[in-house]
């Protein structure tokens, strides 16, 4: 259990200073991880409202920031160029996210040629019904792409990596909300750039990543 919370802590700790140098990306995650709060809760109210909620507002936000706002040139803090953080990012790099993005905006074009989605819907007979139908695409494309890469991860690294990422993708809003909840304010005093980047960290985790910090860095 150690093992894997130390792994945790490092693929967060990567994740944050090699892909969150923007304050607007961090601003944007921030909104996304409330929206996905959002999303969490209204899965087990009402599932198609939860996707709609967590592609169309948490995902789109999310992704607006890393493919437009984050710095893709040389990192200094990091020392590191993008192609390299591109190559060792552990979950989904931006190449792997526009597979994932053309699939779900090509997706409810399946509906035109299939209207029951290969007999698993009822066709739609007004909008709002088929809405939901897309909705429920995306709720399982959405649950289907995290499998997905958790799965791949247990092939192509190991079954700790694998779940460590699977983990962290889902308790991402908490720990967003967490560590990014002044990035608004600091973009509203005009710092485009977190100034802190790769060498700060809440008080609790910077104490816990002292004790890893020489730990091959997982993402």
């Amino acid at each position: 259990m150690a093992g894997f919370r130390e792994t945790l802590r490092m693929q967060r700790w990567d994740d944050h200073r090699y892909y969150h140098h923007s304050r607007i990306n961090q601003s944007l995650h921030f909104v996304s991880a409330i929206s996905f709060l959002f999303s969490y809760v209204m899965i087990f109210k009402d599932p198609a409202i939860s996707a709609l909620a967590g592609w169309l507002v948490a995902m789109t936000t999310r992704q607006t920031g890393h493919f437009f706002f984050e710095p893709k040139d040389y990192d200094q803090v990091n020392h590191a160029t993008h192609e390299y953080k591109e190559e060792i990012k552990v979950g989904y790099n931006l190449r792997r996210k526009v597979v994932l993005l053309s699939i779900w905006a090509l997706s409810p074009v399946s509906l035109y040629f299939s209207p029951s989605f290969f007999g698993l819907f009822t066709p739609a007979s007004n909008k709002t019904e088929f809405v939901r139908q897309v909705a429920t695409i995306w709720l399982a494309l959405g649950i289907g792409g995290v499998l997905f890469r958790t799965v791949q991860l247990f092939i192509i690294k190991d079954v700790q990596t694998g779940l460590v990422w699977a983990t962290k993708i889902l308790t991402d809003p908490f720990h967003d909300i967490k560590i990014y909840h002044k990035a608004p304010l600091a973009l509203l005093r005009g710092e485009l750039i977190d100034p802190h980047i790769g060498s700060t960290w809440d008080d609790e985790d910077e104490e816990e990543l002292e004790e890893v910090e020489e730990l091959p860095r997982t993402s």
